[in-house]
């Protein structure tokens, strides 16, 4: 079953001038999560922001979750340097952990919740053993690296098998969506079956945060818009 929406603002759009005041800005005016792209220009090609930032932010009196997605290989030497700058939930992908279930156990012993993720052509095959282990499932909509790309259609399939993965294992795991999510389209995605939503630009580019928060979770909320008319082509289940 899915769980109360979240609105997780990526801070990779927000103003690094100002980034505390920037964070706290969005938080007030009604994000939930604050959401980490941290990038090593190895494992995606960009380098974005460590550990230090995290810190910052927790130490500027950001309160709020804070979701570290980890675009970096190997994994297992950042988690424990994320954990200790306040991280609440760390996600990675598989193919640059050496041994998956190894590496969520060390983010989970670290205090913090554990997240896989899936780039666009990563088969979700990887959660058949590791269910029990997770907090959160993350499906990409880009190919991760660079943000403002747009929404991948075929990721609202990707999210249905997904969402089918997670009521079918009864556990409470968050479904979350992340690469060109906007108020048009965020309707059709929680009609798919995600409950946690990152958006980037869509956010911090608009002129007034509050109103493009609330205007997403009334297309959450309210009546969904159907996946046709959202994304021709596209053939809902």
């Amino acid at each position: 079953m899915k769980q109360s929406a979240v609105i997780a603002p990526s801070i990779l759009s927000a103003d690094f001038a100002r980034l505390g005041e920037d964070t706290a800005r969005v938080l007030a005016a009604g994000a939930d999560w604050v959401h980490f792209d941290v990038m090593d220009n190895h494992y995606v090609p960009n380098l974005t922001i460590g550990p230090m930032v995290c810190g910052a932010l927790r130490k500027f009196g950001v309160t709020a979750p804070i979701d570290v997605h980890l675009m970096v290989k190997p994994v297992d030497r950042i988690v424990p340097d994320f954990a200790k700058a306040g991280a609440s939930l760390i996600s990675f992908h598989p193919e640059a952990s050496e041994h998956v279930d190894r590496t969520l156990g060390l983010i989970r012993d670290s205090g913090c919740q554990a997240g896989l993720v899936f780039n666009p052509a990563t088969p979700l095959s990887w959660l058949d053993h590791v269910m029990d282990r997770i907090d959160l499932v993350l499906i990409m909509s880009v190919n991760p690296g660079f943000g403002g790309q747009k929404f991948i259609p075929g990721a609202l399939d990707k999210l249905r098998e997904a969402r089918r993965r997670i009521d079918d294992s009864g556990r409470a795991i968050r479904l979350e969506i992340d690469g060109g999510v906007n108020v048009d389209n965020i309707g059709a995605i929680a009609a798919a079956g995600a409950d946690t939503f990152v958006a980037g630009s869509a956010i911090f580019n608009s002129g007034d945060y509050a109103e493009t928060i609330g205007a997403m979770r009334r297309a959450v909320d309210g009546s969904v818009p159907p996946e046709v008319a959202m994304f021709p082509g596209t053939v809902p289940h």
